[in-house]
């Protein structure tokens, strides 16, 4: 898949395409939908199958000093739509003056003259645009009128009839429910970060710890979770399971947020690998112990909790990564 920044780099067997465009923070099994749709009508038509997204993400830009939000930064982002098949990737560049453009002129200048899209799929409420004037409605009028395609796809739910959305998805996290988050994802909703080095009082207790700082990932609920573990880059993925610490350390007196993951039956020195981190199931909320001898039990009930559910949970389908040493 060519990841492209900018229209004027659009190679020319990539013009003409069927393109899908949003956000897709998260590329939950809605956005796959709308994804896949554009997908089925560029392979019947013998046409580029592209998808047309925006970083930074608009709501950083309108309020940058918002709390982090994404699920899937831009380069997960990016792998996972990868995955599905899809020739080209743009990531169009966002910014305020971006965003000053009427949604007339993002039609001409970015669909018509900068893809030359034949056919564009979005969800039923995407909008975009100066004061998100542009819509559905627009679309469909305005490929009528100069000559592309315009398909809406209606909102996808589960059976009980909530709406796969990114936003239902932060709330789960929030709320310590990624399983609940995972069935909208389909995937579990995974962390992605560097493995720095830390004050080691893991090893102290028995159970050293890879340090993981969550950049502009959303805040999941603080507290211990049932994880599994892979390094980033191998074809033959090892996962590990372990168990994992979310929030400031309070028996510590810590300072900051940070993802603490130990990982079962594993020996190797983890510093400067970036790890995915996936999130089964919130254990218990953190808490302050009174010393260290009750941290450790505690810990040590924790990871048996964590190998119990992991034994059974469901492994959902992930990436191929590198297996750890």
């Amino acid at each position: 898949m060519r990841i492209l920044r900018n229209l004027e780099d659009l190679p020319a067997p990539l013009k003409g395409g069927a393109v899908a465009v949003g956000n897709f923070d998260g590329v939950h099994k809605g956005h796959r939908a709308v994804i896949g749709e554009a997908g089925r009508i560029a392979r019947g038509a013998g046409a580029p199958w592209l998808v047309l997204t925006f970083e930074p993400h608009p709501r950083s830009v309108f309020s940058p000093n918002t709390a982090p939000f994404r699920i899937t930064p831009p380069p997960v982002k990016a792998r996972l739509i990868a995955q599905l098949g899809v020739d080209g990737l743009i990531e169009l560049p966002f910014d305020l003056e971006f965003s000053r453009q009427s949604a007339e002129t993002f039609i001409e200048n970015v669909i018509v003259r900068g893809l030359g899209a034949q056919h564009v799929v979005s969800g039923y409420d995407f909008v975009f645009g100066h004061g998100r004037k542009g819509n559905c409605e627009l679309l469909l009028h305005k490929g009528r009128e100069l000559g592309f395609g315009f398909t809406s796809l209606a909102a996808h739910g589960d059976e009980e009839g909530g709406a796969f959305s990114a936003t239902r998805v932060r709330t789960l996290l929030r709320e310590g429910k990624p399983r609940e988050a995972a069935e909208i994802l389909g995937r579990d909703f995974e962390i992605e970060g560097e493995v720095e080095g830390g004050a080691q009082r893991g090893r102290t207790i028995g159970f050293p710890t890879a340090n993981v700082q969550l950049g502009p990932y959303i805040r999941p609920a603080t507290g211990v979770y049932a994880v599994r573990v892979v390094s980033v880059g191998d074809e033959r993925p090892r996962w590990h399971g372990g168990v994992a610490n979310f929030g400031s350390r309070p028996t510590f007196d810590g300072n900051g947020e940070l993802l603490e993951v130990h990982l079962f039956d594993f020996d190797g020195d983890l510093y400067g690998k970036r790890l995915r981190v996936a999130l089964i199931e919130h254990l218990r909320p953190e808490i302050k112990f009174a010393g260290i001898d009750a941290l450790r039990t505690q810990i040590a009930a924790d990871a048996e909790t964590a190998r119990r559910i992991l034994k059974k949970a469901a492994v959902l389908p992930l990436t191929k990564q590198r297996a750890l040493p």
